[in-house]
């Protein structure tokens, strides 16, 4: 990270992980060690204050629902081990606060039940869906089709029409040749997804050419973020508006991911900004959280917002073109957030790619999911 002068000094010690308008939230002290007959918080109170917030929980119920998810998570590998073939998805219930495990095979369910999760026997598996959403990939969509996904609790792929434009006749084509494909369901979605990036705006830590995004997180020589942001070989500008760093991969459509090499004078931090709203975040892995589960986005529009995991592997219909394997949440953005940092907990999720609506009126935004970049690029997440 380039040193920098006081006043910019609280956005610059967590700069590379996330990107802000103005002084960012400084980080807590290191707390005492705690008895070991006391379980250590799940999160800090500024961060369950914020899923209180967009979640309708209390803070302690906030608590609660970060510690099953963790372990859910952790169910949710063995369950995929476990029932092979007959495995057809899996989501995180907030209401009985367990992983849900669908199957093909009923002689399946004794075994997923004595991990810790609930089972539900359906008739596709997670192969057959995922074969019927490839059939779906093939296609081209008209702008009227939002996007479609795996969806394991409806045991289809969802198509996601926008309302308007339910009735026009490319839409209707789209769908017919959708269902000859597999199982699939049609659901309306209230607009079209786009892309969040925005013109350049001073001060912010970010930019290139009159773009401006969020960075993701801090891998070991640089950053993630959004590849629509920049093409390989862009200037990356700091904050300041010094130079910061060259994108060194990118892909979009298809894709949207980048990564971005910084000079000399910056350097990496495992943090994601807070924004005043809570403590800035330290990244300790990139575990993914399962469907159901909630999540989190720091960007440098929009600030620290909290959501849940709504969908994955969802094929994404921007009118740059479609983007595949994404996750859909209910988390708002808007333009600037592009590229931002999407937590669950302490485990590095995604970058934000683009999605509908605002923070005023609600909507839905997607990411592309963490692990993919740094497998694609053979890079290593910056952790605590």
């Amino acid at each position: 990270m380039k040193r920098t002068t006081p006043l910019r000094a609280a956005v610059a010690a967590a700069l590379l992980l996330t990107v802000g308008l103005g002084a960012a939230h400084a980080g807590t002290a290191g707390a005492a060690p705690l008895p070991e007959d006391v379980a250590p918080p799940a999160a800090s109170a500024g961060l369950l204050d914020a899923m209180a917030r967009d979640l309708g929980l209390t803070p302690a119920g906030a608590e609660e629902r970060l510690r099953a998810e963790k372990a859910a998570a952790e169910v949710e590998k063995e369950a995929r081990e476990r029932t092979g073939a007959a495995y057809a998805g899996s989501w995180f219930d907030p209401a009985g606060g367990r992983l849900v495990v669908a199957v093909t095979d009923r002689a399946e369910e004794a075994g997923v039940r004595a991990l810790g999760a609930d089972t539900r026997l359906v008739r596709h598996s997670a192969a057959d869906l995922d074969r019927a959403k490839a059939r779906l990939d093939a296609l081209r969509a008209p702008a009227g089709v939002a996007g479609w996904h795996v969806d394991p609790r409806a045991n289809s792929v969802v198509v996601d029409v926008v309302r308007a434009e339910r009735h026009a006749p490319a839409v209707r084509s789209f769908v017919e040749r959708a269902r000859a494909a597999g199982p699939v369901t049609v659901a309306e979605t209230a607009g079209a997804p786009r892309t969040y990036a925005a013109g350049t705006v001073g001060g912010d830590p970010y930019y290139t050419g009159n773009v401006r995004c969020s960075i993701g997180f801090s891998v070991h020589g640089g950053f993630v973020t959004a590849g629509h942001c920049g093409r390989a070989g862009a200037a990356v500008r700091g904050w300041d508006g010094s130079a910061m760093g060259t994108f060194q991969g990118s892909s979009f459509p298809g894709d949207d991911y980048a990564y971005v090499s910084v000079h000399s004078g910056w350097w990496t931090v495992p943090v994601v900004l807070g924004w005043g709203t809570i403590p800035d975040q330290l990244v300790r892995g990139s575990a993914e959280a399962p469907v159901g589960a909630s999540i989190c986005r720091s960007g440098s529009t929009t600030h620290w917002r909290c959501g849940t995991v709504l969908a994955k592997n969802e094929t994404v219909n921007y009118s740059q073109g479609a983007v595949y394997q994404m996750t859909k949440t209910s988390v708002c953005a808007e333009g600037g957030d592009s590229g931002g940092s999407f937590l669950s907990g302490d485990q590095a999720q995604g970058v934000t790619s683009g999605g509908w609506g605002n923070c005023s009126s609600g909507g839905e935004t997607w990411f592309q999911p963490v692990n993919e970049i740094l497998a694609r690029y053979g890079l290593r997440l910056h952790t605590a």
